[in-house]
């Protein structure tokens, strides 16, 4: 069972390596993290008040109702083809987690589709969950591991897999690290950042700032930028904040 919250696009890529680009969104619904300490409050449909990450309403199953279900592959594949332009557009996987689905045959389905037809695929994953790439296929794909740090409000030992981490790099050595920060966390974030690093194969490390609203990536974009420089790390925006907020479907 594949569940999805939404699918949006065309659109650009608001964050990562790709920024900019042109792109259809598949967001799965489900999350292993709550990720309280990210701060950003919602309220659930059943009026329960809560704090998790700014996609919320794909990560808590308080909304899943309002997820649809596919059994299979195919009609999710002609739902996603409705709003892929004629041009080419790259294939964002997110969520939620969506790797809590990768042992899922019609998941790797939808995958396998969009590699063979030569679009970019991207997996935007917390990097947390074990997994293998074992098909030459799904070593094309990129994988953005926005992986958590304990500003996140999660433990060490559930928002770090370094075996997960070092099968995607090894995979395909486009694939990224990206660190949501803010600059009160500055301090914390490097020691952190720099125990992952030691322990993983080299890659490249974008550095995000943290907000749900235009305002609050105001607030911390310079002291991430700095920060970035300083350790020589590649910096983030997240465009589809500044442009348009934390509102869904674009």
């Amino acid at each position: 069972m594949i569940e999805i919250n939404e699918i949006f696009g065309p659109t650009i890529q608001g964050e990562g390596k790709r920024i900019g680009n042109p792109s259809v969104f598949i967001r799965f619904g489900k999350c292993n993290m709550s990720c309280e300490g990210f701060e950003v409050e919602y309220e659930t449909p059943s009026g329960i008040k809560k704090c998790s990450c700014d996609s919320y309403y794909a990560s808590d199953i308080a909304f899943r109702d309002s997820w649809k279900k596919y059994e299979s592959s195919k009609p999710l594949i002609e739902e996603i083809n409705k709003i892929i332009p004629s041009y080419n557009v790259d294939i964002v996987i997110t969520g939620g987690e969506p790797l809590l689905y990768w042992r899922d045959v019609e998941f790797q389905k939808l995958l396998k589709y969009y590699i063979d037809f030569g679009l970019e695929v991207t997996i935007e994953t917390n990097a947390s969950i074990d997994i293998e790439l074992v098909h030459e296929w799904q070593k094309k794909i990129l994988f953005s591991m926005s992986v958590k740090l304990s500003n996140s409000g999660e433990s060490l030992e559930k928002r770090i897999n370094k075996n997960t981490i070092t099968n995607i790099i090894d995979a395909n050595n486009q694939s990224y690290l990206k660190f949501v920060i803010d600059k009160d966390f500055l301090p914390k974030a490097s020691l952190e950042i720099e125990e992952i690093l030691k322990n993983i194969p080299s890659c490249d490390v974008y550095l995000m700032p943290l907000g749900d609203t235009a305002q609050l990536i105001d607030e911390n974009s310079l002291s991430v930028i700095e920060f970035a420089l300083q350790k020589g790390f590649k910096y983030s925006d997240r465009l589809h904040i500044r442009v348009w907020n934390n509102q869904r479907g674009v």
